[in-house]
């Protein structure tokens, strides 16, 4: 009998591809059970809660190069400003918004310039544009002695604000509460970061985010342990927004450094770091509460990067805590 090489080939071929897709399958089958069990998870809050519309008096202010920013204003007493996450919206602010309303703060949200229903006007989305949106919502709302909140991205624009432009920082603000919160150099230490940023530039990672079964893995790892509602208003919220006009900032996140100007920011500040946080790792927070003169830092074991879902009452008793 002759030994034949090309089936053998076929069947070498064969065998390899089954092994592959069992694999596959097993990867899968992995993943669903997994997801099963994250959504089985209790949530401290509904999805209805996280994704509802916030009540208040809406309006859209008009920077000079035309875009519009959308914020939401409530309440009375002293003003605490919101300032939201790369590819979130202000519904990220949901429940600090009403623990703050209950307190007898005026709040003000805004979606950051090309998030949520905010626009994207022809001057660009580098990080001096988002600053200069801060400075239009404060003055727009003419605020005196506010307290601005800053989540990721919206941190990292907090800090560009104090820095490029003082004066209306130092006059306006009382102090900032930085959750998550980075001066830049965001690639440095956390590969989650690196791997986001590559999805992203690819397109990939808001159909990931949407995936029902691997939706859940990757929205669980923002998180020190998951919060099922909050998970799914990412869902919907990631995908939402125009990420490839939103590179820009995602890239001047990692390729701006402020660390050494740190020094320069005079107000009052808390830091907010969750020990589980893989997005924006310790070191940052660790900087900038050594760096910036009047600041402190806040750990929290077990809660990861969201921390306005996972630590509301953390951050309303920073908010408290500046005066």
């Amino acid at each position: 009998m002759s030994y034949n090489y090309s089936e053998y080939r076929k069947e070498k071929v064969v065998t390899t591809i089954i092994t592959i897709l069992f694999i596959v399958g097993l990867i899968h089958l992995g993943a669903r059970i997994s997801a099963r069990k994250i959504q089985a998870t209790p949530s401290t809050y509904s999805f209805e809660t996280l994704s509802k519309e916030p009540e208040g008096d809406e309006v859209f202010i008009t920077r000079d190069d035309g875009t519009r920013i959308r914020a939401i204003s409530k309440g009375n007493g002293q003003v605490v400003l919101l300032a939201h996450g790369y590819g979130s919206t202000l519904l990220q602010w949901n429940v600090v918004r009403s623990k703050l309303l209950e307190k007898g703060y005026r709040v003000i949200a805004f979606d950051l310039r090309g998030h949520g229903k905010s626009t994207i006007g022809g001057a660009g989305i580098d990080s001096t544009q988002f600053a200069t949106d801060y400075r239009a919502v404060i003055e727009y709302f003419n605020v005196e002695d506010g307290v601005l909140v800053g989540h990721s991205l919206g941190g990292f624009l907090a800090i560009v604000l104090a820095l490029s432009q003082p004066q209306i920082a130092h006059e306006k603000l009382k102090g900032m509460v930085l959750l998550a919160s980075t001066a830049g150099n965001i690639f440095k230490g956390s590969p989650q970061i690196r791997i986001l940023n590559l999805l992203i530039r690819l397109g990939l990672a808001q159909r990931i985010i949407a995936s029902k079964t691997y939706g859940w893995l990757l929205g669980t790892s923002f998180f020190g342990t998951p919060i099922p509602a909050a998970i799914k208003v990412l869902q919907k919220m990631i995908p939402a927004q125009p990420h490839k006009q939103l590179i820009p900032i995602a890239n001047a996140m990692g390729a701006e450094n402020y660390y050494s100007q740190l020094k320069n920011i005079k107000l009052p500040c808390v830091v907010i770091c969750g020990k589980l946080d893989n997005t924006t790792p310790a070191w940052h927070s660790e900087k900038l509460g050594s760096k910036i003169p009047n600041a402190r830092n806040i750990w929290l074991d077990g809660k990861g990067h969201m921390l306005n879902w996972e630590a509301p009452e953390e951050i309303i008793n920073a908010i408290q805590s500046i005066k």
